[in-house]
């Protein structure tokens, strides 16, 4: 069985000086809702074997601080096509994943990650606030056999709604 985590950026800050969207950094919210998070996961499933972020500044700066505060002890890949991609890019870059690792966490933004969840799972209507996570679990052995409409979703969790 192989597990897909996604975890979307926290709270950007959008009265920071930035050149550009891709610059953008965290706001206060969003630096304790990254912590949150990441204690969260640690409590509930473990840590993930692999981890693979947008490079986006806030997508960097929630995977390092949730990373951090739960004590994941997981190798921390930055891939820039998360950044804009489309759920079928989502897809290709998890069907690459070496088969030593069992889950990965993918840190990265919406619509794709709440459109990834619905194609996954054939499901829809999910909101996906920021720095909310969602496991998936796919009943298959090879990440290279991983496809659209063969995930579960195991729980999705928002910051707001979780005590830590």
């Amino acid at each position: 069985m192989k597990s897909v985590i996604l975890l979307r950026h926290g709270k950007s800050d959008w009265n920071a000086s930035f050149i550009n969207d891709h610059e953008r950094p965290l706001a206060l919210r969003g630096i304790k809702a990254a912590k949150k998070m990441g204690k969260y996961l640690s409590k509930n499933e473990g840590s993930p074997d692999i981890l693979i972020s947008s490079t986006a500044l806030r997508a960097k700066e929630t995977i390092e601080l949730a990373k951090k505060s739960g004590k994941w002890n997981a190798h921390l890949m930055y891939n820039n096509k998360i950044y804009g991609g489309p759920p079928r890019t989502i897809l290709k870059i998890i069907q690459k994943i070496d088969e030593k690792f069992n889950s990965v966490c993918l840190i990265g933004h919406e619509p794709n990650f709440s459109s990834f969840i619905s194609k996954s799972t054939n499901g829809g209507g999910y909101k996906f606030p920021t720095a909310a996570m969602a496991y998936i679990y796919f009943d298959i052995k090879f990440w290279k056999d991983i496809r659209f409409g063969n995930g579960i979703l195991k729980w999705l969790a928002r910051p707001k709604e979780i005590e830590i």
